[in-house]
């Protein structure tokens, strides 16, 4: 039988990587590309570092707003699913591509497989927590990386199709990290030592739209006088540029344009702490054993919090200076995202579902 897997910004390909060697070694797995992250260092070089199957599809939507983005893609995903007719349709996260994806499939009769289901940072004034919300409630087979995940659903009346796996990010990094160790020069090309800097990433609208809030953030992260390595999102670029801060950035910050997978799991692994408005770096960070600061007021990762290995600051300037002085998380880091093996076991699911519907249709 047939799976169509849907992806289109970082986070999802990394999760892909480790789930569809596991899918097709029982089933045929068409993928599709929709194109949201789609220059080189956000996109493309995911493929060969990865080893990821190069698309069947390619739908290029690339940037715009959410409603324009969304939009496009429900349009070019209809197409393709049209052509392929899977059985199957599996979405990851939380992005546009992820609702789009997830959307398309569900107006065609398709059941969806949602990947990371169940999570909440119950504030809709996110589009992420949007996209998750809907997908969620559409989907036949729901995969939660935690049991709080489930717990969420089961609050919402989701209780059918729920999957308790661990997250898929647990077998991606692993091997990632391996490699990275072996291959990346990251360190050596930036002049940096391990533990002797820190790491940033800051993207969201909240964040970087406005010139008060992102100038602040610059302020405060030089005024920690830490060295600092901003991969900047090619959103928070544009911002820069528009604002005119990207002509004086203060010495002790090192802009890069954002890295590939290899060098930044190399860098959050060698990092004093990370300072993030992502939510999936929450995670990568928690799993690699780096203490972070999402300068954010929720997230959608609470075990995080719950473990201390992660502090809300929001943008608050004395509390991102007071975390980066003062933050320090315990020296215990329990496995809350599960053991190994989480991409077989979503596999095994997905066999077995897709087994019932082949004798439904044998009848």
């Amino acid at each position: 039988m047939k799976i169509a897997s849907i992806v289109g910004a970082r986070p999802q390909f990394i999760k892909l990587a480790s789930l569809s060697r596991e899918l097709r070694r029982h089933q045929r797995e068409v993928l599709i590309d929709t194109g949201q992250h789609y220059d080189e260092e956000m996109a493309g070089i995911f493929f060969s570092e990865l080893k990821i199957p190069k698309p069947d599809h390619s739908l290029e939507i690339g940037s715009g707003e959410h409603g324009e983005q969304t939009g496009k893609m429900l349009i070019a995903l209809e197409k393709a699913l049209m052509t392929e007719k899977p059985d199957l349709v599996v979405v990851f996260g939380d992005t546009n591509s992820t609702l789009a994806g997830a959307l398309s499939a569900a107006k065609m009769n398709i059941p969806v497989a949602h990947v990371e289901a169940g999570l909440r940072s119950y504030d809709r004034r996110m589009p992420e927590e949007i996209n998750r919300v809907l997908t969620d409630h559409i989907s036949t087979l729901l995969f939660c990386p935690t049991d709080a995940s489930k717990q969420n659903l089961k609050r919402e009346g989701i209780t059918e199709g729920v999957h308790v796996v661990g997250d898929v990010m647990v077998d991606a990094l692993g091997e990632s990290k391996k490699a990275a160790e072996h291959h990346s020069k990251i360190l050596e090309d930036l002049g940096l030592e391990p533990k002797k800097y820190q790491f940033m990433t800051i993207h969201r609208p909240s964040n970087v739209d406005n010139r008060g809030i992102l100038e602040s953030l610059l302020t405060t992260i030089s005024g920690s006088k830490e060295t600092t390595v901003f991969s900047v999102h090619p959103r928070t670029a544009k911002m820069l540029h528009e604002f005119g801060l990207d002509k004086n950035m203060p010495n002790n910050i090192v802009a890069t344009k954002p890295v590939g997978h290899m060098d930044a799991i190399w860098l959050v692994a060698n990092a004093s702490r990370v300072l993030t408005d992502s939510g999936g770096l929450q995670k990568e960070a928690y799993l690699l054993g780096t203490p972070c600061i999402t300068l954010r007021d929720t997230t959608e990762w609470i075990e995080t919090i719950n473990a201390k290995w992660n502090v809300l600051t929001d943008t608050d300037p004395k509390k991102i200076l007071a975390a980066i002085r003062g933050f320090e998380p315990p020296k215990y880091r329990p496995k809350i995202f599960g053991p190994e093996g989480a991409s077989g076991r979503i596999a095994a699911v997905i066999d077995k579902f897709l087994s019932g519907l082949s004798a439904q249709d044998r009848t």
